[in-house]
Order: C-alpha cells, then sequence, then structure tokens
C-alpha cells in the first residue's frame, strides 16, 4: 500500500502542475493545449493504464487492511485514548479513503469521461477549459470538489509520512522532515486543487 501511495502522490504532482494551467488566465488556450498532449500521446495513454491499475490497488489494500485491523479487535477499548496516542485523521483514513473513492468518481464522470469520448469519437477537439467552466458555476459541485479536496488533504498528511515509515525509512533523525515535507507537499497541493473551481465559480479566471 505504501509503494501504490508513493505512485499516486507522485501523479497528484502532474495533475496539479498541468491543471495549474488555467490560472494562466488565457482563455484555456495553454490548459487545453496541454489536455490534447495529453491525451494524444500514447506513452501518456498508457501509463495511463498504470494510473489506474494503481489507484484500483491501492483501493483494494485500503480496503483489505481496514478489515484486518478490524478483525483483530472486534471489541472496542474500554477507554478512547484520543489524540494522546494518534491523530484523529490516522484513526479515520478509512472514511476519508471512503470519501475520496466517491470524490473520485465524481470527478471522473464530470471530466475524464466526457474527453474519452470526445478522443475516440473523433469530432471536434474537446474544450476541457470550458466543461470546466460550466461544471464550477455550480456552487454545489464547487462545495462538493472542496469536500473532496479537503479529505484529500488530511489523508495525504497521514498517508506521505505513513508510506515512508513502511518502507523503512523510519528514525528520529528524518521523521521529522518527512512530516514537515508532507504536510508543506498535502496543503500545497490540495490548496492548488481547491483554488481551481474557486477560481472558476468567483469569475477569477474566464
Amino acid at each position: 500500500m505504501a509503494f501504490t501511495g508513493i505512485f499516486l502522490i507522485l501523479f497528484l504532482i502532474v495533475h496539479a502542475v498541468a491543471n495549474s494551467c488555467i490560472f494562466l488566465n488565457d482563455g484555456g488556450a495553454t490548459y487545453n493545449g496541454v489536455a490534447h498532449f495529453l491525451s494524444h500521446n500514447w506513452i501518456v495513454r498508457f501509463l495511463e493504464l498504470g494510473l489506474f491499475a494503481g489507484l484500483i490497488a491501492h483501493i483494494v489494500q485500503g480496503l483489505m487492511l481496514t478489515m484486518q485491523n478490524n478483525s483483530k479487535r472486534p471489541v472496542k477499548y474500554a477507554v478512547n485514548p484520543g489524540n494522546a496516542t494518534s491523530k484523529w485523521y490516522s484513526r479515520s483514513m478509512g472514511i476519508l479513503g471512503s470519501l475520496l473513492l466517491i470524490f473520485l468518481v465524481i470527478h471522473l464522470k464530470d471530466f475524464f469521461i466526457g474527453t474519452k469520448i470526445a478522443l475516440y469519437s473523433g469530432d471536434a477537439p474537446h474544450n476541457l477549459f470550458e466543461e470546466m467552466k460550466e461544471e464550477f458555476e455550480n456552487p454545489i459541485i464547487v462545495a462538493v470538489y472542496l469536500v473532496g479536496v479537503i479529505a484529500l488533504c488530511w489523508h495525504l498528511i497521514h498517508g506521505f509520512s505513513s508510506a515512508f515509515q513502511t518502507i523503512g525509512v523510519n528514525s528520529p533523525k528524518y521523521n521529522p522532515i518527512i512530516k514537515t515535507v508532507g504536510i508543506c507537499y498535502s496543503v500545497v497541493v490540495c490548496l492548488a486543487f481547491a483554488l481551481m473551481p474557486i477560481a472558476f465559480y468567483l469569475g477569477w479566471i474566464q
């Protein structure tokens, strides 16, 4: 689960950088150009298969891990120590992961599927920028995306340091650095994702 998590962490960097092209505010010219390149490049489309394989593996591993943990202690402790022994988000990875799964389904329906249909149908070039603009005019959709991004942020804050600890990078010397880098990464990436629907909704991007 650590390896699939690190793989997805790296993907999120690429995804955030590519999507951040909307902030150039050039009417979507750069963003649509990047989206066209990524969707028509056979290497990227091959890597897409690896991405979905890693994503599915991470989800399955998360479900299995949650069930294993629950089966080892079917009866809860009489006293809940709360944050004294662990943070709430580290104890809630199953809930956060479930929220992310729901959000992912919505995200794929809103953007990924339409792009692929346009790609394989041979219609006029798909204007993903205009599609984003239309989607994020709806305050309900904006709210759903913000909830999803917040869940992603908490999931990453724990998952980042936990992944490195699992693969053996665990020592008093490096743990504070890894934790700090993980928090900075999680906040910056998720802030970039959160600003996208907000910027469209408030009209900062035209």
